[in-house]
């Protein structure tokens, strides 16, 4: 095979691919735009935004370009994306603002340690607007909405990967106030 043809191979493998790549992303304009929304909240869900270098994962859905420090997360045990479009805030034929009800449990506080139980529904309208040929989420930016045993996972992750003793007892601690949390939903 000539070094021609293997160039010509490889610009259409890598032709093809990304076009795989962002048929699998999805999220065309003649496609539901909730399936956008669907795809971002279970993502976030499962803690893509948890660390700095991960929430390039969720890049192709929303239209901002820097993920902000947040100082907490919201922890959560479900969220539901309301398909009815009557209850939506239809701007435009390319643009609306679609609500989200998340099942709230409470906040978790990075600096400090600590779960602040506070169940309740939250509801939050995402802005979804057409960019290009793709529909993608404009706001807002949310702090990360992640599963409680998730957010255990991870905590429990740095405490093995914390070194400092005082550090250590802090995000046991944590996972304790998270799980004592989960023991009392079960309860009810």
């Amino acid at each position: 095979m000539s070094w021609s043809m293997r160039v010509l191979l490889c610009v259409l493998g890598i032709v093809v691919f990304s076009a795989s790549s962002l048929q699998a992303i999805g999220g065309h304009i003649t496609e539901d735009p909730t399936k956008i929304l669907q795809k971002y909240l279970s993502l976030d869900k499962k803690g893509v935004r948890l660390e700095a270098h991960s929430w390039q994962v969720v890049r192709p859905f929303v239209a901002w370009l820097e993920e902000p420090v947040w100082g907490h997360v919201v922890v959560i045990s479900g969220y539901d994306v309301v398909d009815d479009v009557s209850q939506w805030e239809v701007i435009d034929g390319l643009e609306a603002k679609i609500p989200i009800i998340f099942e709230v449990l409470g906040t978790m506080h990075w600096e400090r340690a600590t779960f602040v139980t506070n169940p309740h529904r939250e509801i939050q309208y995402f802005h979804l607007k057409a960019v290009g040929d793709r529909w993608q989420i404009v706001g807002p930016q949310l702090p990360p909405h992640v599963g409680r045993q998730r957010l255990v996972d991870f905590v429990r992750w740095a405490e093995l990967n914390e070194s400092g003793p005082e550090r250590k007892n802090l995000l046991n601690s944590l996972i304790q106030q998270i799980e004592l949390t989960n023991e009392k939903d079960i309860q009810k």
